[in-house]
Parts: C-alpha cells; structure tokens; sequence
C-alpha cells in the first residue's frame, strides 16, 4: 500500500487493485531502465549525424574516421559537442578529415 501512494481512485485503498497496480508499474519500470539506454544512444547519434552533416560527412563516415584516428571519445561526448560546443565538434571534424 505504501508503494501504491499517490495513485488515483481504488488503486491507491483497495488491496488487490493497488497490488496489481504496483506489480504493473514495477514491470514497466525495469523494462524502461533497459529502454532509457537504447533511447539515449538513438539522440546521441542523431546530434552527431546532424553535426558531422554540417561539416559534410555522414555519421558512418565520421565515426569510422574518429575511431581510425584513435579518439577516444564516446557518442555521448560527441553529441554534447556537436550541440553546445560546435567549434570544438568543427575542430575534431576537422582532425578526422
């Protein structure tokens, strides 16, 4: 019941709804810690393909030439750059070419 706190209706008094409702939400969210990453890593690659596009290149392109050159820097770096600090994404772009 303690779980089932903040629910609305019969879901947040009533034994056997509240249970079945907390059992759902658990479900949901250990399949959601699993999704959260896949999400994160599908915008990552988006702000780097959009980044490296303005620059001319494709994401496959670019991330083989970032990982040819040995920079060892992760997607979510790189999309950090790519969105906050485009002069510092232009310069390892550059390096890459």
């Amino acid at each position: 019941m303690k779980q089932a706190k903040g629910y609305f209706g019969r879901r947040k008094n009533v034994w056997t709804v509240a249970k079945n409702a907390v059992e759902k939400a658990m479900q949901y969210a250990y399949r959601d810690r699993r999704n959260k990453k896949r999400t994160f890593r599908a915008l990552w690659i988006t702000r780097i393909n959009a980044g490296a596009r303005v620059h001319g290149m494709s994401y496959s392109q670019f991330m083989g030439k970032v990982k040819a050159n040995g920079i060892e820097l992760n997607r979510k770096v790189l999309a950090d750059l790519a969105m906050n600090h485009p002069d510092a994404f232009k310069a390892i772009v550059e390096k890459v070419k």
